[in-house]
């Protein structure tokens, strides 16, 4: 019996999701879920339908997972607990800080409705959150480090596009490499932000804009540009679609830690990742994840989870006798 997905939102994320959907044979597509006219949206799954947004409740007995590919800003909160009441759900909420928030707020509508809510999947928060939970519980007396990119960053270039006078734009976030030695090394730096990335923005511009103006209003944003060292180029439009029309991404995750009775042994962990589109990575994670959820209800369980809470074997298609003589 296949896992029947249902893709809520057809952007760069639902559309990674339908692909990976398609290399899995246990997964199907029955619907994807749009907020636009359902007829201006073309899928590439002949099999499923593309239905308004408006009719998500009508689906409640037709699909096991619904992923929700909308956004950590203002989609996810809401969409996540209202969407928990009627199915098992996925989403890649990613605004750390308001995790603990939306957990709560998932976990309640999941309990409630009896279904299984798996919140923060990716791969940060995701898979480099379970690599950081690992390493600490190895090596207790040690220090995390994570680095991202080099890549798109989808947040940072869209801060540039809403400056007035840019046109388009993308960012670039970019480990410092020698920073990243340092830890390698194994030497624990004190790294501050400026000292473990750089911010590199390309930008075309809107006819007659100020140039200096908006560079300086780049270097200077707060939260975003300030507390990095960023170096602004400014392009044509077909430099920039022919040059950066990709969203790569990757990063590492590393743990500098100690072992013996006087720490005299040094270790390092390091995982890390080179991805060459952000949105279908975490589309197959996501994919993974779903059927953990589905697994998970069909065990009679109810509730929210992050990636913390499932064990490994839930996430493969294998069965654990597979597993066992081929991974372990």
């Amino acid at each position: 019996m296949k896992t029947r997905i249902g893709i809520l939102g057809y952007g760069n994320l639902g559309r990674g999701v339908e692909c990976a959907v398609r290399q899995n044979e246990d997964m199907e597509l029955i619907a994807v879920f749009t907020r636009r006219n359902p007829a201006d949206v073309s899928i590439l799954t002949e099999c499923a339908q593309v239905c308004s947004v408006d009719t998500v409740a009508d689906w409640k007995d037709k699909l096991d997972v619904l992923i929700l590919c909308g956004g950590s800003a203002t989609d996810l909160p809401q969409q996540t607990p209202k969407y928990v009441k009627y199915f098992n759900v996925i989403d890649s909420f990613d605004t750390h800080a308001r995790i603990p928030e939306h957990f709560a707020n998932v976990d309640a509508a999941a309990k409630e409705h009896g279904h299984i809510g798996i919140i923060s999947v990716g791969w940060d928060p995701g898979m480099f959150s379970l690599n950081r939970l690992y390493a600490n519980a190895i090596l207790p007396d040690g220090k995390d480090y994570t680095f991202w990119g080099k890549g798109v960053s989808q947040g940072h270039s869209d801060a540039l596009r809403r400056i007035e006078g840019v046109k388009n734009a993308k960012q670039y976030t970019i480990p410092i490499d020698s920073a990243l030695e340092a830890v390698r090394a194994g030497s624990n730096p004190e790294l501050s932000t400026r000292e473990k990335h750089t911010r590199e923005c390309f930008v075309v511009l809107e006819d007659g804009a100020d140039a200096a103006k908006i560079e300086q209003e780049i270097k200077t944003m707060p939260n975003y540009f300030a507390d990095y060292d960023t170096t602004v180029h400014f392009i044509s439009e077909e430099e920039l679609l022919a040059n950066h029309s990709g969203i790569p991404h990757g990063g590492f995750v590393l743990r500098s830690g100690v072992t013996g009775w006087n720490k005299e042994n040094k270790h390092l962990i390091e995982y890390s990742l080179k991805l060459d589109s952000n949105p279908e990575f975490t589309s197959s994670v996501l994919i993974a994840y779903a059927r953990a959820a589905h697994r998970l209800a069909e065990e009679g369980q109810s509730g929210c989870k992050t990636v913390f809470d499932i064990a490994p074997a839930y996430l493969s298609a294998k069965s654990g006798e597979e597993l066992r003589a081929s991974l372990l």
